[in-house]
């Protein structure tokens, strides 16, 4: 990509996509700093669409701007994370009730191919197949909430839904309960395509309620 071969605007959003794909697949950790002549120096653009991108990730939350410093990738608290299973608890179930009223056929099939990457990506062992599930997990579940038809609920839940949390947990997740992340995303799929709301809305926060418990679990040190 260079600035000769796309238009201003279009090297903001490609900055930005980049930028935050290495936040989701888990190249930027949290408190890394993402370096302005750095990315610019890798994307073959110049300092000013990365500029326009690392200002739109700082103002969603991706990052958070240090003075004197730069801008680094956001940590996240506990208490973060209880308001965050907290909010998306009360409104996933209400995106994928709505989902299975208003979901397309492409956006079906695209939900069916990230459920079947995540599978077979679920069979191995290493940190990168991990980091490539939560990268794909975060765009399953904002393919569900964009199928719900609400362009008020996406945007609610796209601002509070970040992925540092379950990067973290997938990380840590035994295999059986990675199997079980997996079988909950078929279950829901096929409650989708069976057109039963309330059976899509229970499996989703099911999913939510065992994800926020081994989240906890971590926090407390594996105790209890």
């Amino acid at each position: 990509m260079t600035t000769r071969q796309t238009s201003y605007p279009t090297a903001v959003a490609q900055v930005y996509e980049a930028i935050k794909r290495r936040i989701l697949d888990g190249s930027y950790q949290p408190h890394d700093y993402v370096r302005e002549t750095g990315v610019a120096r890798e994307l073959e653009v110049s300092r000013t669409p990365v500029r326009e991108a690392l200002r739109e990730l700082v103002s969603e939350g991706w990052l958070e701007a240090i003075p004197h410093h730069g801008a680094r990738v956001t940590a996240w608290t506990e208490q973060d994370a209880r308001e965050v299973f907290e909010i998306r608890l009360l409104l996933e179930p209400l995106a994928i009730h709505r989902a299975t009223q208003h979901i397309q056929p492409a956006q079906l099939k695209h939900l069916q191919q990230l459920a079947k990457r995540m599978e077979l990506l679920a069979e191995q062992a290493s940190e990168s197949a991990r980091n490539e599930i939560a990268a794909l997990n975060h765009e399953f579940h904002r393919e569900l909430i964009r199928a719900s038809g609400s362009q008020r609920l996406a945007t609610v839940l796209d601002m509070v839904v970040r992925t540092s949390v379950t990067r973290r947990n997938l990380q840590n997740y035994q295999h059986d309960h990675l199997l079980r992340s997996m079988r909950h995303h078929r279950e829901m799929l096929i409650a989708i395509e069976a057109g039963n709301a309330q059976w899509a809305e229970n499996v989703m926060r099911a999913h939510l309620l065992a994800a926020r418990d081994l989240h906890l679990h971590f926090e407390d040190g594996g105790r209890g």
